[in-house]
């Protein structure tokens, strides 16, 4: 496998080296090539049917690509492992195990010469981080929406990955508990120097979160036509993020993309294009 142009150096942790994703009869995408560094968050954006799932189920390791590959931390993948967290859209919780269970056996899993005091105590730790101290015993049945997904987040946090993988993991919560969450996540995630990929459609999120956003063309052979470079200094807040200058021309950027560009910009690419070095763009300092 060749590696991707300008890789090298302990900061790049994911690799995705020209994947490609193909059903009979058709192409999702193509001649992929994106990566991301150590401790930096990227969020993937694109229209529904771009293939944004495929390509996190692929880092997850529950997809295969059909050309190419992805490199983690200088190895290729070769399926699911704990280095790799995912929060999905759906809290995916062991309805049987309290709170404090699902997180326990998660960290069981990666420490397992750890005895059964340690682990709990380890799990109890993570929930504390997401506020949910008091909840510990409780199963997914009596809890809110919103404390599922923090269970979630604290499960995957718990088990230290090299990679936090997100799917859209607010999107079916109201708009006042995702606002919540979205901010927690920032900070538990810079907290830790997590490294953290996530796909989403809400751009204010993407901004809220992101340190580069990438752009998807629509699909079939869908590719990252652009790759921004959010400037907006952190720490960052829901309530004042349209306040903060260059937040409205880095917006404007991505919702032009969205509603123009993902589909002038579909299909063949212009001439001369290079698919290992998408346009790299600074809207906030226009």
């Amino acid at each position: 496998m060749n590696a991707m142009p300008g890789m090298g150096g302990a900061a790049r942790i994911v690799s995705i080296e020209g994947i490609a994703r193909r059903f009979p009869g058709l192409t999702v995408f193509q001649d992929l090539w994106f990566h991301v560094d150590r401790g930096e968050f990227v969020c993937l954006v694109g229209h529904s049917g771009c293939g944004k799932t495929t390509i996190l189920n692929i880092l997850a390791g529950l997809d295969v690509p059909d050309e190419g590959g992805v490199l983690v931390d200088g190895r290729e993948i070769s399926g699911p492992s704990l280095d790799r967290a995912v929060i999905f859209q759906g809290h995916a919780l062991m309805p049987w195990l309290s709170a404090l269970e699902n997180v326990a056996f998660a960290v069981s899993c990666r420490n397992p010469g750890w005895d059964k005091a340690r682990v709990r105590d380890a799990a109890r730790a993570a929930l504390a981080r997401v506020g949910l101290t008091q909840a510990a015993e409780r199963k997914p049945a009596q809890l809110s929406g919103g404390m599922k997904q923090r269970v979630g987040i604290a499960r995957a946090l718990a088990v230290e990955p090299k990679l936090l993988l997100m799917d859209e993991p607010f999107s079916a919560l109201d708009a006042l508990t995702r606002g919540t969450l979205q901010e927690e996540v920032s900070r538990l995630v810079t907290e830790a120097g997590q490294t953290a990929f996530m796909i989403t459609h809400d751009v204010d999120e993407a901004i809220l979160l992101a340190d580069r956003i990438l752009l998807m063309t629509n699909g079939p052979e869908a590719r990252v036509a652009e790759v921004v470079q959010n400037t907006l200094p952190r720490p960052r807040a829901r309530a004042n993020l349209h306040h903060m200058p260059g937040y409205h021309p880095l917006r404007d950027h991505i919702m032009d993309f969205l509603i123009t560009r993902s589909r002038t910009l579909a299909g063949k690419p212009p001439e001369g294009w290079d698919s290992r070095r998408p346009p790299v763009v600074v809207p906030a300092e226009a």
